[in-house]
């Protein structure tokens, strides 16, 4: 079932009386990784809610916002697939910002600095602010999210925390391409040839992992940097090794502290990111 505004929704919902509610907030262009997100939703949860709604307040680019898939038909057909009780909640922008298409301001510490938070300035703000927002409309007691965007995950976890909100943040597992992609809604605007060529980020990715104790954060930087400079098709925007509680990066490691490597790179133009836990 598919809901434009909240008031019906809640009157369904008031109806189902679910004792688990999950939430599995998208923005839409859905793909495998989605749909697996979702069964993880729907093997915990009584009911399953999915929200489509694309965020202005997260783009830092009005072009990456405009290029962004638009494939609400195709996401519905997907859904429909799956076995489970599933309503699809596709809010309006002014459903979701009835005072005007503006982001809140949060303080999430060191996990917005750095990766993401670096690069794409507002960008937490407006996923805060768009979720803080979707969690007092649907009032889930779990929201799932992909750790594809693992530096995203971190930082909704903290908004709870911050806003003192009874909700279960739940981390699925990232769903990757026969050649370790991560897939991403944006893997749809690259060529076929540039998927194949995308696999660099996942190789550096385990590459990463196979040599986490052989060398220093500061020489594996080094060593991705100098992979993606031979590519002509990519550019590299960043590698890190960071603390996975904190999320700064480092240049020393600490025993019994878990890392992780971020990676982010342009591909023809089109800006892919992934991540993977290094012990």
């Amino acid at each position: 079932m598919i809901f434009k505004n909240i008031s019906d929704l809640r009157h369904h919902l008031i109806e189902q009386l679910p004792n688990a509610l999950g939430l599995v907030p998208t923005m839409g262009a859905l793909h495998d990784g989605h749909l697996s997100i979702i069964k993880d939703a729907i093997a915990d949860c009584d009911v399953v809610v999915v929200s489509i709604f694309v965020n202005p307040t997260q783009f830092n680019d009005p072009k990456d916002l405009s290029n962004y898939p638009r494939t609400l038909k195709e996401d519905v057909e997907k859904i429909n697939q799956l076995h489970g009780n599933i309503l699809i909640y596709c809010p309006s922008v002014k459903e979701v910002y009835p005072h005007g298409v503006v982001s809140e301001t949060f303080d999430f510490g060191s996990l917005s600095k750095y990766m993401e938070g670096q690069y794409r300035g507002g960008h937490f703000d407006g996923v805060g602010t768009v979720l803080k927002r979707l969690f007092q409309l649907v009032k889930p007691n779990k929201a799932y999210f992909g750790k594809k965007d693992y530096q995203q995950f971190a930082i909704v976890k903290k908004l709870v925390d911050i806003e003192n909100f009874s909700i279960e943040v739940i981390g699925c597992e990232t769903y990757r391409e026969s050649n370790g992609l991560a897939k991403s809604s944006r893997n749809k605007l690259l060529s076929k040839d540039q998927m194949q060529e995308a696999e660099i980020l996942y190789s550096c990715l385990k590459w990463a992992k196979e040599n986490f104790h052989k060398q220093a954060p500061t020489e594996m930087k080094k060593k991705v940097k100098s992979i993606f400079t031979s590519k002509e098709n990519f550019k590299l925007e960043y590698f890190e090794i960071a603390d996975e509680n904190d999320l700064v990066p480092v240049v020393k490691l600490i025993k019994g502290k878990r890392y992780r490597a971020f990676i982010a790179a342009y591909c023809s133009g089109v800006r892919l990111i992934d991540n993977i836990a290094l012990n």
